[in-house]
């Protein structure tokens, strides 16, 4: 990976996400956490009702093109990731790659297909730009 611009993420989701690396840390998901770390070092933290309504977010719908295949998935913890629906973990390397990103974004990441280039293209529901803080 090289050097991104910052990304931003709300304070609840980073208390969350730095949970959520205590709990996944070891075994099988530690490439993960720690890839998910590192992002988290390099982001901009806001209040929830700061954050602008283009970003990607836990828990956003979110709509992207893979190196040319245009996708659309909701961003979701481990626990409540189900592929067939749509729904990826934050975990999953294309969820990190998303998270924090905002329309118009790309990024180098890699995926389990070799080095891709992520694009924003539209986030179509963010829990905060609705007034859900629970989310």
């Amino acid at each position: 990976m090289n050097q991104h611009a910052p990304i931003r993420v709300t304070h609840r989701d980073l208390e969350r996400l730095n949970r959520l690396i205590e709990v996944y840390g070891g075994g099988r998901n530690a490439a993960a956490c720690e890839t998910l770390e590192t992002e988290l070092l390099r982001a901009d933290v806001l209040d929830s009702g700061q954050i602008p309504a283009d970003v990607v977010t836990m828990n956003s719908r979110v709509r992207f093109e893979d190196d040319g295949d245009v996708r659309e998935i909701t961003l979701v913890y481990p626990q409540d990731a189900a592929a067939d629906q749509g729904r990826v973990s934050v975990l999953a390397p294309i969820g990190t790659a998303l998270l924090g990103l905002a329309v118009g974004d790309s990024i180098e990441w890699k995926l389990p297909a070799g080095m891709r280039r992520i694009r924003v293209l539209g986030v179509t529901y963010q829990p905060e730009a609705t007034g859900d803080h629970s989310a």
